[in-house]
């Protein structure tokens, strides 16, 4: 019996030893984010499947950047789902994106970013640039109403997310 208390402990004190399991935000490398664009979601939903698709080859990004390699899976009014392949390190991540129309004029997305390798903790900000690229890059970032928010707790490294490397 003391040999598995023993046991307990030593794997208590092994998990406890890890400083990623201290960190705040996420676990996994990903990013959840929303924003407000003062156009209709129709609007958006063409704007960022536009953009998805001037960016789907790696000629966007020679020069450095990782505005290049996006894929379009599925798009319609309400949710466009796309990957973006990482230029530097080859991972694939996730994108969703959730419109939801506010009024006539207002549409509210919910987006989220994650890493498709479970192993993935930390990402530069990677997740978080894969979407503010699109916005940014697509000009939305410039529409009447537009809002952008989310916090360390919801994007990994958020605060330190360097989009024009990532």
């Amino acid at each position: 019996m003391n040999f598995l208390k023993n046991k307990e402990a030593f794997y208590l004190a092994f998990l406890l030893s890890f400083p990623t399991l201290n960190v705040a935000g996420p676990l996994h490398a990903q990013c959840r984010l929303e924003w407000t664009f003062g156009i209709s979601c129709f609007d958006v939903y063409v704007t960022l499947v536009t953009q998805i698709k001037l960016w789907r080859t790696d000629d966007n990004c020679k020069q450095g950047g990782e505005r290049c390699l996006y894929e379009l899976k599925s798009a319609n009014e309400h949710y466009v789902v796309a990957k973006h392949t990482n230029m530097i390190h080859q991972y694939v991540d996730d994108l969703t994106f959730k419109l939801i129309p506010v009024q006539e004029i207002s549409c509210r997305v919910v987006a989220f970013s994650v890493s498709e390798p479970w192993y993935v903790v930390l990402d530069d900000g990677i997740n978080y640039c894969n979407l503010h690229n699109l916005v940014e890059g697509s000009a939305l970032d410039l529409t009447p109403g537009y809002s952008e928010l989310t916090n360390d707790f919801q994007c990994t490294q958020y605060s330190s997310a360097n989009c024009t490397i990532y």
